[in-house]
């Protein structure tokens, strides 16, 4: 059996929870270096109600980033909000291969581990198979969907104005390809 570090190729995203994306924008972009490529404007049915979001990307080299939400409803920024653990909405995703994935997958059902420690998600950008490790620490195993790189582009192309309207009270979601 591979090691853990052997069949994930690369961190995909970590992912936070802020109150204020602005503020986070500017310290990653403007403070950091790290440059914005994606904001995906999302609403749908999570843990038991409609969600109203967005979900930023920071690029911080090989592929990877650091990922943010931020909610459009008061009470869902304090039911997942930064200073509450544990939050689906923040966890470590890896990049894996759908053989690695449904390799995890397997070894997970063989051990027992089921719903709601591991779930799985199509996104439509990528497919994620999600668990919760024995410290309650949320793990996303994310294969890239076949156009990852055209999908990543459009992203980019779109990130700050994205951003900009969703900040602005438009959270019409921009996630066509998003399975509920």
């Amino acid at each position: 059996m591979n090691t853990v570090s052997q069949v994930v190729s690369k961190l995909h995203h970590n992912a936070h929870v802020t109150t204020d994306m602005r503020a986070v924008q500017n310290f990653y972009e403007n403070i950091i270096g790290f440059p914005l490529v994606a904001t995906w404007c999302e609403q749908t049915q999570l843990f038991g109600k409609e969600r109203t979001y967005m979900h930023c990307f920071f690029d911080v080299g090989n592929g990877e980033s650091l990922a943010f939400f931020q909610f459009a409803d008061a009470e869902d920024a304090a039911e997942f909000g930064p200073e509450l653990t544990p939050s689906p909405f923040r966890h470590i995703a890896m990049n894996v291969d759908q053989v690695s994935q449904d390799g995890i997958r397997d070894r997970l059902a063989a051990a027992g581990v089921t719903e709601p420690q591991t779930y799985i998600l199509d996104h439509g950008y990528c497919y994620s198979l999600y668990v919760t490790d024995p410290a309650g620490l949320l793990i996303e195993f994310t294969v890239d969907h076949e156009n990852a790189d055209q999908i990543n582009a459009e992203r980019k192309a779109s990130a700050h104005a994205d951003l900009d309207r969703w900040l602005a009270g438009d959270h019409a979601p921009n996630n066509e390809a998003y399975h509920r």
